[in-house]
């Protein structure tokens, strides 16, 4: 329902942001990483997670979207509910946890209060596809020397293809025909998928 709300930070905390839109005031529930990039900051723009409940509406607010799209991934996981998520995002880097979850890295989740080793296992069975498919989408797209190849890639892997899967494909393509342009190596790829 509601995305960003940019505006004057009128008090922080390692837990909340009260942040001054216009003539109104929002709490805001944050992690200590979203701290942590803000905490020197006197305004600016919270990207925003709402949850309504039967006895409370509730803003989440993250950093940038990176964090906020990982919350809401936690958040799907059964029996991880905001407050957990919140509780891992302030814990680990949103980079670290999506490592972990990718390698399967129970003892490191497992370390953060309150995951036990089912909740720990039950977050990386539930999301360690989700996050193989977004894995390294912002790299490919900003790549500084962004080749037919990478962008071939960027575009196959923004339609849902895991990347180590066509990874291969688009090589393969490439190596038999080097003169393709990116719409080619696409339309060829999609023909092997």
């Amino acid at each position: 329902m509601y995305e960003y709300i940019e505006g004057e930070y009128v008090e922080k905390s390692p837990a909340h942001l009260i942040v001054q839109a216009g003539h109104m005031a929002y709490h805001i529930h944050i992690s200590v990483f979203t701290y942590s990039q803000i905490s020197s900051q006197t305004s600016g723009r919270i990207y925003l997670h709402f949850v309504v409940r039967e006895d409370a509406q509730i803003l989440y607010g993250f950093g940038g979207r990176e964090e906020r799209e990982l919350f809401r991934m936690l958040i799907s996981v059964s029996g991880v509910g905001a407050n957990t998520a919140r509780l891992i995002l302030s814990s680990l880097s949103p980079d670290e946890i999506s490592q972990a979850i990718l390698a399967g890295n129970v003892s490191l989740l497992q370390g953060i209060k309150g995951i036990g080793a089912k909740s720990a296992q039950r977050i990386i069975i539930d999301l360690k596809d989700k996050l193989g498919k977004g894995a390294g989408i912002d790299e490919l797209f900003f790549s500084q020397d962004n080749t037919s190849r990478d962008e071939a890639l960027s575009a196959l892997v923004a339609l849902g293809f895991p990347k180590k899967t066509i990874e291969k494909t688009v090589t393969r393509i490439l190596s038999e025909q080097p003169e393709l342009s990116v719409e080619e190596v696409v339309k060829a790829a999609l023909k092997f998928m």
